[in-house]
């Protein structure tokens, strides 16, 4: 979906039948928030090689990223476990184009991690949603949304942590998004691109969304021509194509090699019937909401979401990505 784009060299891994369980910890068990999130919605959750219609996890090593070498030997290598948790997909649709989701009363997911948060639970997880805008008629949402472990907060110091508190312009630079081709036809991996990696923040407009508890990234891809024409072409072979979306926080110097998904999506063959048809309102961007630590009742604390608009432009020449 970006306006340029070039492939980048891909080595094949043995796929295991990864579930989320088995990712998150070889059995370990998933918090009550966090499955009913990844149950619920309008795109169900379905197995990684067989399901249709809906979303899989698909594992890191199908991803070849910047390896520990790369700034002197240009080697890539399997990008590894995610750093965040697969949380859910919603699929939305709405007359307007639907900003900063994680701000609205009915969003399912929050409400499930604010309902945890109420009971004393995942009081320090993290949520990072990445909402992909999709102009048209009818506007329509795909959100994938990651979250921390259990009782874990975001690294002090990490390369996600820099780029969660970091500013808009440090934002756009790093933020990346790898795309693989698992199936469809030959026009959509020609237009598409396989295993194309692209920085969305100077590809396309995005706007940033900060919470006590959460980073909203808005990616309006009708902000290019060109990726808004790639999309269309796209979406007219939707319910033939399988695709697998990485997304992370490019690393540009050694300290922060080698490069890791803070999280990755597989959309399985979806229709676009499925989605979830939302009102689209004015809410305000700063709601009351008892979601941290500091807050373990719901007691009524100001949540200040700021809001960033920065437009990038297109065409430039950092837009694609090896």
């Amino acid at each position: 979906m970006c306006p340029t784009k070039q492939k980048q060299k891909h080595h094949h891994h043995h796929r295991s039948s990864t579930t989320v369980a088995a990712a998150e910890g070889q059995g370990a068990g998933v918090e009550d928030w966090r499955q009913e999130a990844i149950n619920g919605g309008s795109l169900k959750h379905v197995d990684l090689h067989t399901g249709s219609n809906g979303w899989a996890s698909p594992p890191g090593d199908v991803f070849s990223l910047r390896g520990p070498n790369y700034l002197t030997k240009k080697t890539k290598v399997p990008s590894g476990p995610w750093l965040l948790q697969p949380a859910g997909v919603d699929w939305l649709r709405s007359n307007a184009k639907l900003d900063h989701v994680l701000a609205r009363p009915d969003n399912r997911v929050m409400n499930s991690l604010k309902s945890s948060n109420l009971q004393g639970k995942s009081l320090k997880t993290f949520l990072v949603a990445v909402n992909l805008q999709v102009p048209g008629r009818d506007h329509h949402s795909a959100v994938f949304y990651f979250a921390t472990k259990e009782d874990e907060g975001l690294q002090p110091g990490s390369l996600l942590y820099r780029f969660v508190h970091g500013d808009d312009n440090f934002r756009n630079s790093r933020f990346k998004i790898v795309n693989r081709i698992v199936k469809g036809p030959w026009i959509v991996k020609a237009a598409v691109g396989n295993y194309a990696a692209c920085l969305l923040g100077k590809a396309l407009k995005c706007n940033y969304f900060v919470g006590d508890n959460y980073l909203e990234i808005d990616v309006d891809i009708g902000s290019s021509a060109i990726a808004s024409a790639i999309l269309h072409l796209a979406l007219g072979y939707v319910t033939a194509v399988t695709i697998d979306m990485g997304f992370l926080v490019e690393a540009q110097s050694e300290d922060e090699l080698p490069e890791k998904l803070f999280g990755a999506v597989r959309i399985c063959q979806m229709e676009m019937s499925s989605a979830t048809y939302v009102e689209n309102s004015s809410n305000a961007v700063s709601f009351k909401r008892g979601l941290h630590s500091g807050h373990p009742n719901g007691s009524n604390s100001n949540i200040n979401c700021s809001k960033s608009k920065v437009q990038a432009e297109e065409g430039s020449n950092n837009g694609g990505m090896e």
